[in-house]
């Protein structure tokens, strides 16, 4: 493995805060609005990050699927390596 993929591998392993392929719509009426779409963030010890946007475009619904008020439609979270949530339906 090389140098560079093995620090790869450790920095993920780090992570105090992890989500992978993060989604979540919301169902109104016949349609279906996609707020979290793929999303994938990384947050490491001594990191602060600001989670900014324009009204409507997720970031309050992100918020509530990393605390677990919400449960992602798609997407892994794990908080210090640990999943704390998967995808509807497991």
């Amino acid at each position: 493995m090389s140098e560079s993929m093995n620090q790869n591998a450790m920095k993920q392993h780090n992570a105090v805060l992890s989500c992978r392929n993060l989604s979540k719509r919301y169902d109104e009426g016949p349609e279906s609005v996609v707020v979290l779409d793929g999303l994938e963030l990384e947050l490491f010890p001594g990191e602060r990050v600001a989670i900014v946007g324009s009204s409507g475009s997720g970031k309050s619904t992100l918020l509530r699927c990393i605390n677990l008020l919400e449960i992602p439609d798609e997407g892994v979270v794990r908080i210090g390596g640990e999943q704390i949530a998967m995808k509807r339906g497991r």
